[in-house]
């Protein structure tokens, strides 16, 4: 090879090489707006075509095709239509397809199911179904149609997570095994669908089989029916630390209901006062005039934020296994109950006190393996500390007051007042405390337990009274159990000949001590749920331990109503 063929050569090595950085590098070109397709025999190869350069453009831009269009989803879109050979899926000689038809009814009426229709590209494809229903030339637009197919599946496949995972994060408390949950699980659930021709059906199989669950979407579907339509209000968070931010947002939610005359004016601290007395006396509360949680808790709890609230719930119940064991006792925090279910079936519901806020009973799965009659309390450090050293400092009778004994490492009984209460602390304290048993002891007469890094348990209480109350939330952490008898019978009900009703009522008469084990170890499960279907309807309860309103912060804070 002689000098200038090898330059010419390596030359066009050259040029193709550099053609090849710079067309690595040039973006994709954008897809045009607007495609009017005239002949009927070509409008899906043109569809096809806009939806292939629409899908690559798409994914060079992160999901993002226009200002109205980001999909959540497109890599896994983008497979899809590639092994479909780039053709619609939802819709067929300038028509939607049966099968589009039915995806849009379900995005529509997807707030029955606990999701956002905003979620799933609801606007956009409103505007293009009623923009082609209503110009004959809006329909004959090849790019309109792909924009359309696009977020339909992408929309498809966002509502298939949605209701499978939920949109909560994993935790430490999550009982689902998601691996299967992959981009093929998805492709497999979308031709299920083109299979069968039953969109409604497929994604409902998608939902948890949960009794519960089942409930509080009929209880949702009531609600839905009972309002005409949503009405957005300012919400308000509080506490807040920027008191003029608070105050604005307070004036405008006021004005929203009419109560205050503006919403931007400055109102005289007179007219101010009488208008959140006015609030709080409609609403039944206590007519100080000034901000407080519970003013700004009801001006919050709008349908709309209700809606939020029965959506966090509904996910929560994709965090649970697909099924629970045949026996099972469930412990619902903000309901103050705890339920015992038997071969499908609630035996049994009892009132129960939870922690305080500030003391809250920790959720957990585990199993109860065996109670105490007549148990003794060992008190936890941390009540020690926090509560009753500095009582004891002060006056050592509190120990007989609280019917205390103290107990040295070895379980030797020491007399209190030998000690120097003043040199003892957090950091400096040999001893335990230790609540006789009896009738006195804050366990009451009866202890359940079960195995927990939290050393809490359900028990009977000595403050029995305290069941009375609405709100009961009153606990240092632990679960008391206002039917305490019928858990116990129902745990050695296989066993009638050992353990009669009538044995376990004689020892508490006696006051004997005994440890009942023995008996199938039953699941137990504490939660958190805000919300339940009851007889057809909704009910919310409280929520004590402030959780919705964290998870309305980080997953809902901003959803639009459409």
């Amino acid at each position: 090879m002689n000098k200038s063929t090898h330059a010419g050569t390596m030359g066009g090595v050259l040029l193709i090489c550099i053609f090849f950085v710079l067309s690595c590098g040039m973006p994709t070109v954008k897809p045009p707006e607007k495609d009017i397709v005239e002949v009927p025999e070509k409008f899906e190869v043109r569809v096809s075509d806009n939806l292939k350069k629409a899908l690559s453009f798409i994914v060079d831009n992160k999901g993002r095709l226009n200002d109205t269009v980001l999909l959540a989803n497109d890599s896994l879109v983008y497979g899809l239509y590639e092994k479909e050979n780039f053709q619609p899926l939802w819709c067929a000689q300038e028509n939607w397809s049966p099968l589009g038809d039915s995806l849009y009814a379900f995005i529509e009426q997807s707030k029955e199911y606990g999701l956002f229709p905003s979620d799933y590209h609801f606007r956009a494809l409103a505007g293009i179904r009623n923009k082609m229903n209503g110009d004959s030339i809006a329909r004959k637009d090849a790019a309109l149609w792909s924009r359309a197919d696009l977020m339909l599946t992408d929309a498809f496949f966002l509502a298939t997570r949605h209701l499978k995972l939920g949109r909560l994060d994993r935790d430490s408390l999550t009982m689902r095994n998601d691996s299967a949950v992959n981009n093929e699980f998805f492709t497999e659930v979308f031709h299920l669908v083109r299979h069968t021709g039953n969109v409604k059906t497929t994604l409902h199989d998608l939902e948890p089989k949960h009794t519960g669950y089942d409930s509080l979407k009929i209880g949702l579907k009531f609600f839905l029916d009972s309002i005409q339509s949503f009405k957005r209000y300012t919400y308000i968070n509080y506490p807040n630390k920027d008191s003029a931010s608070l105050r604005h947002a307070l004036q405008r939610r006021l004005f929203e209901d009419d109560i205050v005359p503006s919403a931007t004016e400055p109102i005289d601290t007179a007219v101010w006062r009488q208008a959140l007395m006015g609030y709080q006396q409609a609403k039944g509360l206590k007519p100080t005039g000034k901000v407080n949680e519970n003013t700004v808790n009801s001006l919050n709890n709008t349908d709309w934020e209700k809606f939020k609230r029965v959506a966090i719930n509904l996910d929560r119940y994709k965090l649970l296994p697909d099924t629970l064991p045949l026996t099972y006792i469930w412990v619902n925090i903000p309901a103050f109950y705890m339920r015992v279910v038997n071969m499908d079936t609630m035996v049994m519901e009892s009132r129960v006190i939870v922690g305080q806020p500030k003391t809250r009973t920790p959720l957990l799965t585990s199993n109860v393996s065996n109670f105490i009659i007549y148990p003794q309390w060992t008190v936890p450090y941390s009540i020690i500390f926090k509560e009753m050293l500095p009582k004891i400092q002060k006056n050592v009778e509190y120990l007989n007051k609280e019917n205390l004994m103290v107990v040295d490492k070895n379980d030797s009984i020491i007399d209190p007042y030998t000690i120097d209460w003043s040199k003892l602390s957090k950091n400096h304290f040999p001893y335990l405390l230790k609540q006789r048993q009896g009738d006195d002891n804050s366990l009451g007469v009866l202890k359940f337990n079960f195995a927990n890094k939290y050393s809490v348990y359900l028990h009977d209480t000595n403050a029995r009274w305290l069941f009375s109350r609405g709100n009961r939330a009153l606990s240092h952490g632990c679960v008391r159990v206002k039917e305490f008898l019928k858990l116990a019978d129902f745990l050695v009900r296989a066993d009638t000949l050992k353990y009669h009703p009538d044995t376990l009522r004689t020892w508490i008469t006696r006051q004997e001590k005994h440890t009942v084990w023995g008996f199938p170890k039953v699941p137990i499960y504490i939660r958190y749920f805000t919300c339940e279907g009851k007889s057809g309807k909704l009910k919310i309860y409280e929520d004590v331990y402030a959780e919705d309103k964290v998870l309305r912060e980080r997953y809902f804070a901003d959803k639009s109503i459409l």
